[in-house]
Parts: C-alpha cells; structure tokens; sequence
C-alpha cells in the first residue's frame, strides 16, 4: 500500500498542464530574432521543462550570450501570449482539491520563473491550491531541479523527507527529488516517454491524471 504523503510537490510543463504550443511559439520567435528558422516543432519540445538557457545552447550551439539574448526574445512572445497558449490536462482541478480536502500540503516546484508560474496558476484558477509556488529567477539563476526543490522543502523542513513526493514528466524532476532524498513518482503523459526514465528508476510511474490520483489519494 502506498503511503499517505503530506506533503506533495508539483512540476509545472508536463505535469499540471499542457503548455507545448506556447513554449513551442516562444521559442520559434526568439529563433526568428536570431535569424534561424526553426520549422520542426516537435523538434523544439525538447526545451519544455529544463532550463531554457541550457536548451538553446545544446540544442543551437548558441554561446552564452547568444543564449541569454534568446531566452530575451523568448520572454517578449511568452509574457504576452506564450503563457495563455495553455491548457490544463483533464482531471487535474479535482486531483488537486480532493488532495486539498484530504489536508495535504501541496507546492509546485518548476524551472520557469516563478513569476510566471503564478500567473499561470492563477489564470486557470488552481494557485489556491498551492501553499507555495517556487520557480527560477528572471535573471537565470536558480534553475537547477534539485536547487528548486530544495527550496521547497526548506519552507516544510518541520516535515520528515518520507513524507513528501515530488511529482514530475521529465529525469530532471526525478534527478532533482533523488538528490534532496524524497520519494517521486514520473508522469508519462507529459513530454517524457517511459524509456526516458528508465535509467533515473522513479519511485513509481504512472501514465494518467487518473492513476495519479489513485496513487496520491
């Protein structure tokens, strides 16, 4: 029987919602400012949920400043239509106060800054469910997974680590909760396929919104 953890912390992309389209599109029109044409928009999903400084610079061989002039360009589209260009995956609002109604504390923990994170929750109407949102900074720093985490359970350090769970799509999600010494369970109906988690060995895998509330209920 799985144990009832009281304290469960969210991933953002690929978790709570489904943010592709605006992420692709962000990351299409900051190419476009650099003058590269970007057509293969599966392509461009590899940046959804790991630093997007990272992502340009592995993915475009963009030197840092490059990079940081694209993460830029990337803001201009996303902090005015990139955001909204979104949706949350079905089930997750009930997932999220039936867990609330149980008396769990919930966070979400996300590599995008948080100050977007905020207004995407709230926007869909779920930042009442998170008694803390913890995100990188718009400057670039504090975007490593298990920084963010860390964070996280600082705010809940009264709380025993086998009492939380990280919930996330992708290995840095799994990497992050595995060095900060919590439990986590990897969602594949995100951006990440099964295989991608084969070698970070999540503590549980599940494939649907539904399963996970199984899971966590």
């Amino acid at each position: 029987m799985v144990k009832k953890y009281k304290l469960v912390i969210f991933d953002l992309d690929g978790t709570l919602t489904d943010s592709a389209e605006g992420i692709v599109n962000s990351v299409q029109y900051a190419l476009a400012k650099l003058g590269i044409v970007e057509d293969d928009r599966y392509k461009l999903r590899a940046f959804i949920g790991p630093p997007l400084m990272d992502s340009f610079q592995k993915n475009y061989d963009l030197s840092s400043q490059q990079a940081w002039q694209a993460v830029q360009y990337y803001r201009e589209y996303f902090a005015v239509n990139g955001m909204f260009e979104n949706k949350v995956y079905d089930g997750i609002p009930s997932l999220l106060n039936r867990l609330q109604n149980y008396g769990r504390l919930m966070a979400v923990a996300t590599s995008k800054p948080g100050v977007y994170a905020e207004q995407i929750l709230d926007h869909f109407n779920l930042l009442k469910y998170f008694d803390l949102v913890v995100g990188s900074n718009l400057d670039g720093s504090m975007t490593d997974k298990a920084q963010i985490i860390a964070l996280v359970l600082k705010s809940f350090e009264y709380l025993p680590l086998d009492e939380m769970i990280m919930v996330g799509d992708r290995t840095h999600d799994v990497e992050g909760a595995q060095a900060n010494g919590i439990d986590v369970v990897a969602v594949t109906y995100g951006y990440a396929s099964e295989e991608e988690f084969l070698c970070s060995r999540p503590s549980y895998l599940v494939d649907t919104v539904y399963e996970l509330e199984k899971l966590l209920g």
